[in-house]
């Protein structure tokens, strides 16, 4: 990625869902990182560093987007929602210059969370602060006292 400041901005969850069917069938992914230049730059292989061990992974760590089946009919809004909100604490975690986007990529692997471990082909825009706040009012719409992000810092 050359300029990512030509890169789009997804304001809310229905621009989000649309550019989920759109791309359909290729997967789209959401990463928390310092954005593709960094993730991608050229000479740099594609991949992301284990926080426990500080072991390299061969690609970079990310979160599908794509509503599985067994969510049939329920709102896409909560299943994106939830896909956004399970990481935000990251950006306060590892720094104001850590945020999201989205990319389409191919998994080749699953790092040590399970996460799928992706070569980005292509990154398609980045998510905004809007689309997170969004994001959360959803989830705590859900109203479920047994759920939250996961972040792993100890309170």
């Amino acid at each position: 990625m050359d300029d990512e400041r030509e890169l789009p901005t997804i304001d809310d969850l229905a621009e989000l869902a649309a550019a989920l069917d759109a791309a359909h069938p290729v997967e789209l992914y959401v990463r928390w990182s310092k954005g593709p230049a960094a993730d991608l730059a050229h000479g740099r292989a594609q991949s992301s560093r284990d926080d426990l061990t500080g072991v390299r992974l061969p690609g970079l760590s990310a979160n599908p987007l794509r509503v599985e089946q067994w969510w049939r009919d329920r709102p896409i809004e909560v299943w994106l929602a939830r896909r956004l909100y399970d990481y935000q604490h990251l950006s306060d975690q590892r720094g104001p210059a850590v945020r999201p986007w989205v990319l389409l990529g191919e998994e080749h692997g699953r790092g040590p969370d399970n996460e799928p471990l992706v070569r980005c082909l292509r990154a398609v825009a980045w998510i905004s602060d809007d689309l997170l706040k969004e994001a959360q009012t959803i989830v705590e719409a859900q109203n479920s006292d047994m759920w939250g992000p996961l972040d792993r810092r100890r309170g």
